[in-house]
């Protein structure tokens, strides 16, 4: 009988000391976090390694899709990459428009060339140029085009404000002169762009 108390008491007592062990003798302390991770947590727009975009489809009058632009920033400006294609081959006046809406047939929901600066219309205009205006974009025989333009001293947010932006590419080539749009007649495709 003794022998059965002893053992009972042995177990208690190293049960007792097991618990004991686990007491508040012990600092937790928090895990150090991955080194993966960053303290200054998501990515924001003023990262320079994501920067700002926008794209927009280009249709005609009639609903045909008939190509693609990206905006870009840049330093100091905004990068635009146009790429067409099914459209008439020749040179066509291509600008940045002030409003981001291309109501068909006549596209002149996208108001006038994006010009913040108050300038005068055309590369060539010794009082120009609206910060919307581009090198007219050459279309092949076989319908297809591309241009990339740097717009120079340009503010991605001012070209994306309350109202939008389009791109707009007309029937003539813009002569790079004549203000307000260089002559380049009616409106053929409009594209919204929109932040991508």
């Amino acid at each position: 009988m003794t022998l059965m108390k002893f053992a009972m008491t042995s177990s208690a007592c190293a049960a007792a000391l097991a618990l004991a062990g686990c007491g508040t003798n012990t600092t937790n302390y928090p895990e150090a976090a991955p080194a993966s991770i960053e303290a200054d947590g998501p990515a924001t727009a003023n990262d320079t390694a994501l920067p700002m975009m926008a794209t927009a489809s280009l249709k005609t009058p009639d609903g045909k899709d008939v190509g693609t632009v990206t905006a870009t920033a840049a330093d100091g400006g905004i990068n635009i990459s146009i790429s067409v294609m099914g459209m008439t081959a020749g040179d066509h006046g291509v600008h940045v428009h002030t409003v981001g809406k291309c109501d068909a047939p006549a596209f002149e929901s996208a108001g006038g060339h994006w010009n913040p600066g108050g300038a005068q219309h055309g590369l060539s205009n010794p009082e120009g140029q609206h910060s919307g205006d581009m090198p007219s974009l050459t279309i092949a025989t076989d319908g297809t085009g591309k241009q990339d333009y740097a717009i120079k001293d340009a503010a991605f947010d001012r070209l994306l404000d309350a109202d939008g932006a389009a791109i707009v590419i007309h029937a003539k080539p813009d002569d790079q002169m004549t203000d307000p749009s260089g002559d380049s007649g009616k409106r053929i495709a409009c594209g919204v762009l929109m932040k991508g």
